[in-house]
């Protein structure tokens, strides 16, 4: 189940920036990534580049333990708490903003909407919505090893293109949902602040992992994986930084190009 558990995190992270693509051919008045501009979503996303390039040093580092925990899982937390406090202070005190164009849209609060709404009643809905994710989050990566193991399918493949792509799907609602409601930059910072956070599932994935360093414990398909999602990723923040301003651009054909590659990789090698 190890490889299952970390193709499963990875693969979500790739088949969510890939999604990005799809919001882009929905959003046809300019390319998504250049009304987007903000500088939170560019270093949210450097920052998802360091938090995978971590696990991948733990693979070819010494296996360590303590207290039955490889130090990465940790150094991954702190990495975590320290971006996303970077975020907060970026947002608060900005050192500088992108340029702003005529079809760069800033998302703002829909205030009729939010008085209609009371927040006791969306915080009980979201966390009753929580729940229902987790229980069939649970079944979708039962029913994954189970298919792994009759079908003789590697985990690999399983998770990352079977049980990554069910467990996204709400991400990829989530998107098409604020494209359609303008909320560009919400669009965006959703599906990296969503994916930096996916990273953290490895860690807890070593913490229950009781044989060793779940690191360790990795195939080299999952090593593959696990490029291939910092390739996408790295793609995006170059969109993100270019702002072309018209189609889906060329990070978009990129992003699109590398899942693409990267699961036919590993289909056919699993």
């Amino acid at each position: 189940m190890a490889s299952l558990a970390v193709s499963n995190a990875v693969g979500g992270i790739a088949a969510q920036t890939s999604f990005l693509v799809i919001a882009d051919m929905i959003y046809k008045r300019v390319n998504l990534e250049h009304a987007a501009a903000d500088a939170n979503n560019m270093l949210m996303a450097a920052m998802l580049v360091l938090l995978m390039s971590l696990p991948l040093a733990a693979n070819y580092a010494p296996e360590v333990a303590l207290f039955g925990i490889h130090p990465v899982s940790i150094l991954l937390f702190a990495v975590y708490f320290f971006g996303t406090r970077a975020a907060v202070q970026l947002r608060d005190r900005p050192m500088w903003r992108p340029r702003q164009t005529n079809e760069t849209r800033d998302d703002e609060p829909d205030e009729a909407e939010a008085q209609i709404h009371s927040l006791p009643v969306m915080i009980a809905i979201f966390v009753g919505l929580s729940l229902v994710l987790a229980a069939c989050g649970f079944a979708i990566a039962e029913s994954g090893a189970v298919i792994s193991a009759n079908l003789g399918i590697s985990q690999t493949v399983v998770g990352g293109l079977l049980t990554a792509v069910a467990t996204s799907l709400p991400e990829l609602v989530t998107t098409l949902a604020a494209v359609r409601r303008g909320a560009l930059q919400l669009a965006v910072g959703g599906i990296i602040g969503g994916n930096t956070f996916d990273v953290l599932f490895l860690s807890l994935s070593d913490i229950a992992y009781r044989e060793g360093s779940i690191y360790h414990a990795m195939t080299q398909a999952d090593a593959l994986m696990l490029i291939g999602a910092t390739v996408i990723t790295t793609i995006l923040l170059m969109g993100l930084i270019l702002r072309e301003r018209r189609g889906i651009g060329v990070e978009g054909l990129g992003i699109l190009a590398a899942y693409v590659g990267l699961m036919a990789i590993q289909v056919s090698t699993g």
